[in-house]
């Protein structure tokens, strides 16, 4: 069964397990001092310039970090109440870091300076927790791409008010991919000062990446690294997945691909009567509303997640490796389902 569930469920990229196997061949410096590491750094850097890079296992790990790096306990991390660090991660942010999260409605999964400011008239005050980071997703989780003038604004604000600017980047390479832009100007000049460069998602089988650009985050991440429990000893083997995906841009040419298989599957069961897409597509995600009845039918022969039990509201989503034919296929079905539904 192919699955349109999450980009998590696709395989590995061809190039990146030939790059794991070719790491295997002989003995290397553990805990990142190996060739494949520092590689893999001049790599990132060739991207974003001047950057600390963290190797890690996972997402929530590389959010823990970034997150340990900017704040202290009496602090708090300003966020989109569908954030992932909010939603998805167990609480791991507030059990790991102590800080706590303040979460924010949004109707399109963004901040805005507008969104954020009510929240810091608790600046300052020893009863309340006080806000330090505002962290945002880069595509949100509702599938939303910040524009450059967005994200811009975003840090300028939190940088007039001491605060930092955490983006996740678990599928940073679908908004880069959709924004068209270099990765530095879709991030480091837009004020961004710490990072996730999500692999995972994009065709690698295991491994995020925590980029850091502001210098006074810097100091403690490595400590904050082994404390996570992120620090592994063969690191090159995540090391050379990423040099595998940035190299001759195939990071960007899977997540164009992944785009673009969503595009067209958004234009395909839009035309279907008794489809209604409930969101833009931005990236790789697409959200819609069906009939109800044939919600299970569809899900027999595709995975996908219902995104909103109270309104119905699915979410599918596309990957590296989705095809043409899977999407046409898709829409077929689904046109046939809704068709028996009247």
């Amino acid at each position: 069964m192919k699955s349109f569930a999450s980009d998590n469920y696709s395989g590995i990229h061809p190039a990146v397990l030939s790059a794991i196997q070719d790491a295997n061949e002989a003995h290397q410096i553990a805990y990142g001092d190996d060739f494949y590491t520092a590689k893999a750094h001049e790599v990132f850097e060739s991207l974003f310039g001047k950057v600390q890079v963290l190797f890690v296992f996972n997402g929530t790990g590389a959010n823990v970090i970034s997150l340990k790096c900017c704040t202290l306990p009496f602090q708090a991390v300003v966020c989109a109440e569908t954030a992932h660090i909010n939603a998805d991660e167990c609480g791991a942010p507030t059990q790991s870091i102590g800080a706590s999260l303040i979460t924010i409605p949004t109707t399109d999964g963004k901040l805005t300076p507008d969104l954020v400011k009510p929240f810091l008239s608790r600046i300052g005050n020893v009863h309340n927790t006080q806000p330090k980071v505002i962290s945002i997703s880069q595509s949100t989780e509702l599938g939303t791409v910040y524009s450059v003038d967005e994200l811009t604004a975003l840090c300028t604000f939190a940088h007039q008010n001491d605060m930092y600017v955490h983006l996740d980047g678990a599928r940073i390479s679908n908004a880069i991919a959709a924004l068209g832009i270099s990765a530095k100007a879709a991030t480091v000049d837009c004020g961004v000062d710490i990072m996730s460069f999500g692999g995972t998602k994009n065709g690698l089988m295991i491994g995020e990446a925590v980029l850091i650009f502001n210098e006074e985050l810097k100091k403690h991440a490595a400590f904050y690294q082994k404390q996570s429990a992120q620090l592994f000893s063969k690191n090159r083997f995540i090391a050379v997945q990423f040099i595998a995906l940035l190299t001759d841009n195939l990071w960007l040419e899977m997540a164009n691909h992944a785009n673009h298989k969503a595009t067209l599957l958004a234009s395909e069961v839009s035309k279907i009567q008794g489809v209604t897409i409930t969101r833009k597509t931005d990236a790789n995600a697409v959200f819609a509303i069906i009939p109800p009845q044939a919600v299970k039918p569809l899900q027999e022969k595709y995975r996908f997640y219902v995104w909103d039990e109270t309104t119905g509201e699915l979410r599918w989503m596309c990957s590296f490796d989705t095809t043409k034919k899977e999407v046409l296929d898709f829409a077929g079905t689904l046109k046939k389902l809704c068709a028996n539904c009247k």
